[in-house]
Order: C-alpha cells, then structure tokens, then sequence
C-alpha cells in the first residue's frame, strides 16, 4: 500500500488536498484492516452462523457456544490489528510491494521457526514471546479456553503484542511523516 506510493511518487497526490499525514495513515490502515477483517473476521462470523442454520441447532447450542464463539471473534480482531500494523509498517519501510510481502512472512513464519527450533534445542517457549504468530496464537488459545502449548504466562504474550503493535504503528507514523513530497 504505502511501498507503491513510495516507489510512484503518488503521494504528493495526496497530500496537494487538505490531508493530513494523519489521515493519510488512518486510510490506508483502515482499508487494509477492513480487507482484512473481511477475510478473517467476517468468514469466522459466516461459518458459525450458518453452521447453527445449517445443522439446524437449537438455542441451548448457541448458549454453550457463543462465549466461545465471542473469544474466537476477540482473538480474529487482535490478530487483523496486529497483521496491519506489521504489514503496513514493513510497506513504509520499502519501495518494492515484494520485499515488503517478504519481510511480512519473514517475520511472521521466521520468527516461528527460530522459536520452534530455541524451544527443541533448549526446551523453554519463552522465545515465543517473540514470535508474533505464536503470541497471538498464545492469546486465542486463552480467549477460546483451550489449553495452552505454551509455558510462559499469556500475559506475557499480551504484552508481547502491544509491544509488537505500539513498535509497528511507531515506525509507520514516522517513516510517513517523513515521506518526501515531490512534484515533477
């Protein structure tokens, strides 16, 4: 998103009108995010109702299964928050739509793998603390009452999240800030 405007100069189209830098990043975050909350938020959504429709369940079901029903939506926010956050920090930092999509699944699975192969070499899952996929998958598993794969505290994945987020909106408020309007 913002790596394209970085690589065809568009942004000094968007900010010759009245828009701010603030604006321009609330748009771009929020239309990531709706994509996004489409794809994760709104199918979990459409696969539990029509799963209730379908098998043609009765209230007590719906009653047993909506407070599990609301975690797995909690926990399907988080991670479309957190997904825009480190995509569109990675697309502020490049001017190529690829590398950014490459460092996005780098972090992602990379961090993952190291993890995976800390925790068979050392048997601790405190370098999961690290790994945004595992933290978040730490805090669904919490949030849908499953147990845990993990020995840390879910606190500590939480703030392991919020420390993730508050560090890639950080880094995308500046590097937009910082973007160079140029005029040919």
């Amino acid at each position: 998103m913002i790596s394209d405007d970085r690589q065809h100069g568009t942004s000094a189209i968007y900010f010759s009108r009245p828009i701010s830098r603030l604006d321009y990043t609330a748009m771009k975050y929020l239309s990531v995010a709706i994509i996004l909350g489409f794809v994760i938020v709104f199918s979990y959504f459409a696969y539990y109702t029509s799963a209730i429709v379908f098998k043609s369940e009765g209230w007590a079901y719906l009653a047993d299964t909506l407070p599990i029903f609301l975690g797995g939506m909690l926990a399907g926010i988080i991670l479309v928050i957190t997904y825009t956050s480190i995509g569109l920090a990675l697309s502020s930092i490049s001017r190529s739509r690829f590398f950014a999509a490459i460092g996005f699944l780098s972090i992602i699975y990379g961090t993952k793998l190291v993890s995976l192969l800390v925790e068979l070499q050392f048997e601790t899952t405190f370098m999961y603390a690290l790994s945004p996929y595992d933290c978040l998958a730490h805090l669904g598993q919490f949030l849908l009452g499953i147990p845990s794969n993990y020995d840390h505290p879910v606190s500590i994945s939480a703030v392991s999240i919020l420390a993730m987020n508050s560090l890639a909106v950080w880094l995308l408020v500046s590097r937009v800030t910082s973007l160079e309007v140029t005029r040919e």
